[in-house]
């Protein structure tokens, strides 16, 4: 199912489903809102069914109810093609992950009816919706039987309805990161939800809280036989990687293919010794080879469609700078050391902005950006994307020189921490 027919199976039937089973539940008398829990927390399910960058910015919260209940009393319901992201992190113990299939709408109601028969076995007593304002995941955690359902809830704002459907209603706060959004709704699984709106506490301190990867020796070998079979020699340092793809859920964050090209000349030409690679997922194999040859240099090459993610973040630790839109690599690249420049528009990075000490946002600024938000869905009405046009090359470049500096006269830090070390 592609994203726009997923938006208005959402809209038009997941919002009748959410009218329905509010009613269903005022009928029978409940008012969940005003159901005291006094039992703790015994075991928590974490619904983020999109984005795997977006599971990068949830980490601190993941890290927080493992505090909370245990890693083994954690699990996480997420479609099958961002699945590899937590087997990456490696928080939740793999037989703990519900993998949803969403090519098929046949199969997708397979998995979610067997996801919530096992869910419902195995007596999970909280839910934790990480999806904004999306119905399905709201009529899910309903659907588990879960005494305590958490979830972003409108209030008397102009946003997305999806019912009363949750026990802790968490208003969507748009001045907070979304590190901090994700935290907050994990935390009120520890407080009773008689307050409206919750949460009325302090806001948690995320810092010293982030994940890194850690490559094996066998990721390590099959990268770096990859570059040399790509650019016929052992890879050298400076080795720059341009991402010109944003995910089909949002075109509009893309930067103009000719400027990737022109920054990729402009790169070839300032360094002599530089080496480039165009990364990109399966589906935009093609357009890497064509942006490949429309530079025209055996200085660079294509490696679209041609790793896994593990394989990917790898190329992350032996690389020198990441150049990309906002989307999933930005977050990907910041379980590395690779120094990240991201291009925001549509999305700002106030909000969105990755967990990297080594990440440089830029944005041209515009008074209409950003125009996607959890409150319209993240689905805007541009058309015509003059905040990702105006970002220029010259400023792109300027900062490819200045990180390609900063890490000759630095040293370079260890990839990452040995999975062992990390809980």
């Amino acid at each position: 199912m592609n994203p726009e027919l997923i938006r208005k199976i959402d809209r038009y039937i997941g919002s009748g489903i959410c009218l329905f089973l509010t009613f269903v539940c005022r009928l029978m008398g409940k008012n969940p809102f005003h159901t005291p829990h006094h039992e703790p927390v015994q075991k928590i399910l974490i619904i983020k069914l999109i984005e795997q960058g977006a599971t990068v910015l949830a980490y601190p919260a993941i890290h927080r109810a493992i505090r909370m209940v245990g890693k083994q009393n954690v699990f996480f319901c997420v479609f099958e093609e961002n699945r590899e992201i937590l087997t990456i992190l490696d928080m939740v113990p793999p037989e703990n992950i519900f993998a949803i299939r969403k090519d098929h709408f046949p199969l997708f109601l397979w998995d979610i009816g067997k996801s919530l028969v096992r869910i419902r076995r195995l007596g999970i007593d909280a839910t934790v919706d990480m999806e904004f304002f999306a119905r399905a995941s709201a009529i899910f955690s309903y659907l588990t039987g879960a005494k305590r359902r958490v979830g972003l809830h409108r209030f008397t704002s102009e946003a997305p309805y999806r019912g009363d459907l949750m026990t802790h209603r968490i208003p969507y706060n748009p001045y907070l990161h979304i590190s901090q959004v994700y935290a907050l709704l994990v935390e009120s699984l520890t407080i009773e939800p008689y307050e409206t709106p919750l949460l009325k506490i302090p806001l948690i301190a995320l810092d010293g809280c982030s994940p890194k990867f850690s490559p094996t020796e066998e990721l390590i070998s099959a990268v770096e036989k990859m570059l040399s079979r790509g650019f016929g020699q052992k890879p050298a340092s400076p080795l720059i990687l341009l991402n010109p793809n944003a995910s089909d859920m949002l075109p509009l964050r893309k930067w103009p293919r000719r400027n990737f090209i022109l920054l990729a000349e402009k790169i070839l030409d300032g360094h002599a010794d530089a080496l480039l690679a165009v990364t990109g997922s399966p589906a935009e194999e093609a357009e890497g080879e064509s942006i490949c040859r429309d530079i025209n240099s055996s200085r660079v090459i294509s490696l679209a469609g041609a790793t896994s993610l593990s394989e990917l973040i790898t190329l992350y630790t032996l690389a020198d700078v990441l150049v990309t839109n906002d989307s999933g690599p930005a977050h990907f690249a910041s379980l590395t050391d690779i120094c990240a420049i991201v291009l925001y528009g549509p999305e700002t990075p106030v909000l969105f902005g990755t967990a990297g000490k080594r990440s440089h946002a830029l944005s041209a600024k515009l008074a209409c950006s950003p125009c996607v938000s959890a409150l319209n869905h993240r689905f805007s009405p541009c058309t015509n994307n003059r905040c990702m046009q105006l970002i220029t090359v010259k400023q792109v470049y300027e900062q490819v020189r200045s990180c390609l500096e900063s890490r000759q006269t630095g040293i370079k830090q260890p990839p990452g921490i040995p999975r062992s070390a990390r809980f």
